[in-house]
Formats: structure tokens, C-alpha cells, sequence
């Protein structure tokens, strides 16, 4: 089984290098949550411990996110299906991907990184390249991702199946749609148009020591 190579902090959030065990991954759009929303639950998470704080900073975040705050660029269907084909296009080289939404102002993985590829790298490389191409195509310029994203690993095998149903119900949750397979840009969609269910995607991941 894998182990946890550790956390590491580039700011608001703590991160954890876990290797080659899945991960899911939350990355937003840079306007989607004020500073002061975040200072404001820095402070009072301050006596928790790092991955207890951050847990229930990721659920205080999200839940701001479902909100629709900011521009949400990503309601636009040519910059959401760039985002979405940059997280398949390298998927059984750089990483396994498991499941994906695209939100208006948001995204969820879930993926396990191969060896040699760091969650950070893989996070960079897509946030860099849809960034330049999606202010090419909205004809703007300056910040479009937030630096900042939250990571945490799969502890077992229900943990894992949690995590899937947890993305691909977003969209619902968020009172977007009535059924996770009518989102277009995400992962429940494309494996009904396939005749797929979760399985499909191949075996359970190794998962970290216990």
C-alpha cells in the first residue's frame, strides 16, 4: 500500500503529497471567494489541528462556492469543456482519473497521480494552460485561477466511492440540475452515454497505510 508522503502549506490551505493514492481536488476561479470570507475562518479555525481545520475550511468553502459567487466564467461552455479536456487529455500518463465536474466556478477531481508526478505539478500544469487559453477566448486579461486549492486523500475504500458520488452529485446539490447525469461537463454524463457505472474506470486504487 502506499504511504502519505506528507503535508506541506503554500498559504491558506495545507497539502498533502500522497504519492500514488487517490486524491480529490478541489481548484477555483480567482474572484469566487472574497479574502475576507477566508481570513475570517483562518481565525476561527485557528485552534484545530492542520488536516481537522482544513477539512472543515474546505466545507465552509465549497458551500460559498455552490453559492454562484463571482464571475463564474466557467458557465460558459467553451472555457468549462476546455478545463474538462485538459483533465482528460493526459489521463494513464500523468495521473488515473476517477471522476470530475466542471462547476460554474469550481472544479472536483478525483484522481491517483502515476509515480514520479506530484499533485502540485499536475494542479500547475493544468491551471496554466487553461488560464492563458480561457483569457484568450474571453478576450480578457490578468488572474483567472485562485493559487491556492484543496487536496485530500482517500482513506479507504468507502471513503473513495464517498468521493465520487460527492463530485458528481455537485452540480445537483447546487440546484443545477435534478439528476448528476444531466451536468454536462462531468463525469456521471459521460459514463451514461457510455453504458458505464463507476467500476469502469478500472480497479480500486491502492490505497494509504493504515
Amino acid at each position: 500500500m502506499s504511504k502519505l508522503l506528507g503535508w506541506h502549506s503554500r498559504g491558506y490551505l495545507p497539502h498533502c503529497e500522497g504519492g500514488s493514492i487517490p486524491q480529490a481536488v478541489t481548484f477555483r476561479l480567482a474572484d469566487s471567494l472574497p479574502k475576507e470570507c477566508l481570513d475570517a475562518w483562518q481565525k476561527e479555525l485557528a485552534s484545530m489541528t492542520e488536516e481537522s481545520g482544513a477539512t472543515e475550511k474546505c466545507k465552509r468553502v465549497e458551500a460559498y462556492l455552490d453559492t454562484g459567487a463571482g464571475s463564474c466564467w466557467l458557465r460558459d461552455p467553451r472555457i468549462a469543456e476546455l478545463v474538462e479536456n485538459a483533465v482528460l487529455h493526459v489521463d494513464g500518463k500523468r495521473y488515473r482519473l476517477h471522476a470530475w465536474v466542471v462547476m460554474p466556478n469550481h472544479v472536483h477531481v478525483l484522481i491517483t497521480p502515476v509515480e514520479g508526478f506530484s499533485l502540485s505539478d499536475i494542479l500547475h500544469t493544468w491551471k496554466s494552460y487553461t488560464a492563458k487559453e480561457a483569457n484568450r477566448i474571453l478576450g480578457r486579461s490578468g488572474k483567472f485561477w485562485q493559487e491556492e486549492y484543496f487536496d485530500r486523500y482517500i482513506r479507504n475504500e468507502n471513503h473513495y466511492w464517498a468521493a465520487i458520488e460527492y463530485i458528481e452529485l455537485n452540480p445537483v446539490k447546487a440546484r443545477l440540475c435534478e439528476a448528476k447525469e444531466q451536468w454536462r461537463f462531468g463525469s456521471a454524463r459521460r459514463r451514461e452515454n457510455a453504458g458505464e457505472t463507476p467500476m469502469d474506470r478500472g480497479r480500486l486504487p491502492a490505497l494509504p497505510a493504515s
